[in-house]
C-alpha cells in the first residue's frame, strides 16, 4: 500500500477543493480539516496559498504530462485517432463524474488570469505544453497525409486548445456533455477532415 506523506495529503485534498471552490474561495482552514491535519504542517511545506497553489498545478500537470503521454505517444496509431482516443477519454471522465469541476487549470486561468501572474504564469506554461503535444500529432497527421497544411499545426492545435477549454465551460454551465460531443464532431468531422 502506498504511504502517503502529509505534503501530499494536503495538495490532494486542496486540489480537490480548488477544483470545486477555485483559489480564492479555498480556505486553508478547509483544507486543514479536511485532511486532518494541524496548521503547523502545512507551513511546514508552503511558504504561502500561492506556493500551495502552485503545487496544486505541478501535480496536476504530471498527471495531465502521463495521460498525454499514455494517448499521444504511442506511433502505432494513426495521429488524429490518437488525438481523438485522448478527449473521447476525458469525455468519458467528465460524463462519469456528472460533470464536475472541469479543468483545473481552465478554472484557474479564468479565476487569476488579471489577478496573479505568478498563477497565470504556471498556468499558461502548462496550457502551451498541451498545445505543443497536440501540435506535433497534428504535424504528423499533415506529413501522413491526413490532414492538408493550409493552417499551421500550431495554429490548429491553439485553436483545439481553446475549443476544448470553452466546450469544458459550457459543460459546467449545462450540466451536460453536449458541448464536449459538439467539439468533438466540429473538430474531427471539420476542422481535422482529410
Amino acid at each position: 500500500m502506498k504511504d502517503v506523506s502529509t505534503k501530499d495529503t494536503l495538495i490532494e485534498t486542496g486540489a480537490r477543493i480548488m477544483l470545486e471552490k477555485g483559489y480564492n474561495n479555498t480556505g486553508l482552514q478547509e483544507v486543514l480539516k479536511k485532511s486532518k491535519t494541524p496548521k503547523g504542517s502545512f507551513y511546514h511545506y508552503f511558504d504561502s496559498k500561492e506556493d500551495f497553489a502552485l503545487s496544486i498545478i505541478e501535480l496536476y500537470k504530471r498527471d495531465s504530462d502521463h495521460v498525454l503521454s499514455f494517448y499521444l505517444d504511442e506511433r502505432n496509431i494513426p495521429p488524429l485517432e490518437r488525438l481523438r482516443r485522448f478527449f473521447e477519454a476525458a469525455a468519458r471522465r467528465f460524463d462519469t463524474e456528472g460533470c464536475w469541476g472541469g479543468c483545473l487549470f481552465g478554472n484557474l486561468g479564468q479565476e487569476l488570469a488579471d489577478q496573479n501572474p505568478v498563477l497565470r504564469d504556471r498556468v499558461a506554461f502548462v496550457l502551451d505544453g498541451w498545445r505543443n503535444r497536440f501540435a506535433d500529432c497534428i504535424a504528423q497527421a499533415a506529413e501522413r497525409g491526413d490532414i492538408g497544411r493550409e493552417t499551421s499545426a500550431e495554429d490548429l492545435a491553439d485553436f483545439i486548445l481553446d475549443s476544448w477549454e470553452g466546450a469544458i465551460l459550457r459543460m459546467k454551465v449545462t450540466k451536460s456533455v453536449r458541448p464536449l460531443d459538439r467539439f468533438m464532431h466540429v473538430i474531427f468531422g471539420t476542422v481535422l477532415a482529410g
